[in-house]
């Protein structure tokens, strides 16, 4: 396949702003194809702002998937035959998730709902979600996606890893405070898991809360190729090979130094994790 170029809009969203939100994104993925991007990762929530005070502020800005939002985002896909990832409350009859939508030109390919919900935001009121990791064929790579605080959680991009994921998306918004995670931890899941890994913050202040920016694009490796501003809108790109995060093991001198984070694994002894 060859190196893809993915990309990662660092936006302000604004709250109950919906279409001027998502016109946002819209433009960006204009703009983001014309530099060759074929995967385009937006931030967590993005069509509708975070910092809700109740259910009932946040419900009239919900939709299904699909919906209008992502048909709107699949005629964009089609016209510009690229791959996105973006954040959006979704309502399914009286629940509602913090969800992220991959879609592609040939229209919703699929749907994460946030599994870990902390005790901030929108998060507050949401349904926990209650579909499995999956991983997402497509053309440009086997994608994963998970959702802010799923980050905190290694067995969440672990999971995708075993499942054949080369590339995670993490839509977030991460507020201040948790400088740690762009710092260490979203290079360390990459490592771990010898797999691509985007993460895509959000900028600006909402109802009080401040917001770190900082987007990452990181290879299998575990080295950053991209970073964005703690505090500009602004778009990052880089060149990944989906085909490198297959290769688990890694040769540093054959036959002396290699290791395999995979199959070097030891299932059996970690029983004690899976408990409830």
């Amino acid at each position: 396949m060859g190196k893809v170029t993915i990309a990662g809009v660092q936006m302000n969203p604004r709250i109950f702003e919906k279409a001027r939100n998502l016109n946002t994104c819209l433009e960006r993925m204009e703009k983001a194809t014309k530099l060759g991007a074929r995967l385009i990762v937006f931030p967590e929530c993005c069509l509708t702002g975070y910092c809700f005070s109740s259910i009932d502020e946040a419900m009239p800005l919900a939709e299904p998937v699909p919906g209008p939002s992502t048909q709107e985002v699949t005629a964009a896909c089609q016209k510009l035959q690229v791959y996105v990832v973006l954040g959006l409350i979704e309502r399914d009859e009286e629940r509602f998730y913090n969800a992220a939508v991959l879609v592609g030109p040939e229209g919703v390919v699929g749907k994460y709902r946030k599994i870990h919900l902390p005790h901030l935001g929108v998060d507050r009121f949401l349904s926990r979600g209650d579909f499995p990791f999956r991983v997402y064929h497509t053309p440009i790579g086997r994608i994963g996606v998970n959702i802010c605080y799923d980050s905190a959680f290694p067995e969440s991009a672990r999971v995708m890893a075993l499942a054949g994921a080369e590339v995670i998306a993490l839509p977030t918004n991460w507020p201040r405070g948790r400088e740690r995670i762009p710092s260490f931890v979203i290079n360390t899941r990459a490592f771990e898991n010898k797999v691509h890994y985007i993460a895509v913050d959000r900028v600006g202040e909402e109802r009080g809360i401040s917001f770190i920016g900082r987007s990452k694009i990181v290879d299998c490796q575990g080295m950053t190729l991209a970073e964005a501003s703690p505090s500009d809108e602004e778009i990052i790109y880089a060149d990944v090979a989906p085909e490198e995060a297959r290769r688990k093991r890694t040769v540093l001198i054959p036959g002396e130094f290699e290791f395999d984070l995979i199959g070097d694994r030891r299932p059996e002894f970690y029983q004690e994790i899976s408990k409830t």
